[in-house]
């Protein structure tokens, strides 16, 4: 990956990315993929008072984090959004910066994707952004298991919307507010939707993460006391609050960079803005097993979506 004056090749050029976790970390197979995510779908939902401007959903293996990511995907509106944004965290990749894909279609089981090639090259153009290698891309799993959802979801435009992957690296606070300023004028747009790929507290030997307030209760209920406290400042779209909650406690939210970024879009908008009404919650919070022995482990996940009015 490297930084300058990037062009992407010609759309004809461009490759497909494989979908190199189905049949892994999630079924590979249309009809089931389709019913399953119908399933979740179709569970008994709290709606927000608007379509969602931006969600924050797991990104798991859906066996895990399926049903709690629906929650949030239930708040998009396909016949509103005309481009999707996925801002996921590198899990492989040294990257210092946010990245974006050399691909002109993501595959899915259900069908491929096209990516906006057009925002892609006007992202590299602002000279802030690098190129993902194809196989950087594919090994990434934060991007690729938000896509069946956004393929589900988005349906009823099928061939109609595009997708804007974007790979978010180890950001200082600083960098995630210049991002945030960048990606502002496309949050801004009710055509856009940002998709913000996080799971939240990792917790066990395995993670080397195992902080444990005993007050809480079992440690179950220490993690969900920590999760809910970096929430909460979500839901007050406090960028310094969470980055201070982060350095206190170092929660292991992996997508701690994606939300940090958006965090601080959101702080761009009020800063020109002539008073619109923003609202972020929480829709569902879940642990992948209950921790009560150290020598356990679970991560947790959560669904958040935001609107403006």
């Amino acid at each position: 990956m490297g930084r300058g004056e990037v062009l992407l090749p010609p759309v004809e050029e461009m490759a497909t990315r494989r979908a190199s976790h189905a049949n892994s970390w999630y079924s590979g197979n249309a009809g089931e993929l389709g019913r399953e995510l119908d399933g979740w779908l179709a569970a008994k939902i709290s709606m927000m008072p608007a379509p969602a401007r931006a969600v924050i959903c797991p990104h798991a293996g859906y066996r895990y984090s399926g049903p709690t990511a629906a929650h949030s995907f239930r708040q998009i509106d396909p016949s509103i959004v005309k481009t999707v944004f996925i801002l996921g965290p590198s899990h492989h990749v040294r990257l210092s910066g946010c990245a974006v894909t050399q691909c002109a279609t993501y595959a899915t089981p259900l069908y491929d994707l096209k990516v906006d090639t057009k925002i892609s090259q006007d992202l590299l153009d602002t000279g802030h952004f690098e190129v993902m290698t194809i196989e950087a891309d594919e090994d990434e799993h934060s991007l690729e298991m938000q896509l069946p959802y956004i393929a589900k979801v988005m349906e009823p435009a099928k061939g109609n919307f595009t997708i804007v992957p974007i790979m978010v690296g180890s950001l200082s606070p600083a960098n995630e507010a210049k991002y945030g300023k960048i990606l502002a004028k496309y949050l801004e747009d009710p055509s856009n939707c940002f998709v913000i790929s996080s799971d939240f507290c990792h917790w066990g030997e395995r993670f080397r993460y195992t902080h444990y307030d005993e007050s809480a209760g079992e440690i179950y209920q220490s993690i969900q006391a920590l999760d809910h406290q970096g929430m909460d400042l979500i839901e007050r779209l406090d960028a310094p609050g969470f980055t201070s909650y982060l350095k206190k406690y170092s929660n292991t939210i992996c997508g701690r960079h994606p939300i940090g970024v958006f965090l601080n879009m959101v702080a761009a908008i009020k800063q020109h803005s002539n008073g619109h009404r923003m609202d972020l919650k929480f829709l569902n919070y879940a642990q992948s097993n209950e921790v009560r022995s150290p020598r356990d482990s679970s991560v947790s996940y959560a669904a958040a979506a935001f609107v403006i009015y």
